[in-house]
């Protein structure tokens, strides 16, 4: 079983490297693009077969480990 962990910035938080992609975007000429929001992911390899337990593992992890909660959203997607 796989999972993949999204974390990205809240959005009451200022994304600095998104800004900076976003600015260079526009200088490259796409104007389009109102904003950019940057981001990481993870893919976890999991031996466990129960997928509830695997979830719950995998909630905390990305709680205490992979993401900070007090200026970052995190989203948990596991995968056959």
């Amino acid at each position: 079983m796989t999972a993949r962990v999204y974390v990205s910035m809240k959005p009451s938080v200022l994304d600095a490297q998104g800004q900076a992609i976003h600015s260079a975007l526009k200088s490259l000429g796409h104007k389009t693009i109102q904003d950019v929001r940057q981001g990481k992911f993870f893919d976890l390899q999991l031996a466990a077969t129960d997928k509830a337990a695997a979830a719950a593992e995998i909630e905390q992890i990305s709680h205490d480990i992979l993401s900070n909660p007090v200026i970052e959203d995190y989203k948990v997607e596991l995968m056959d």
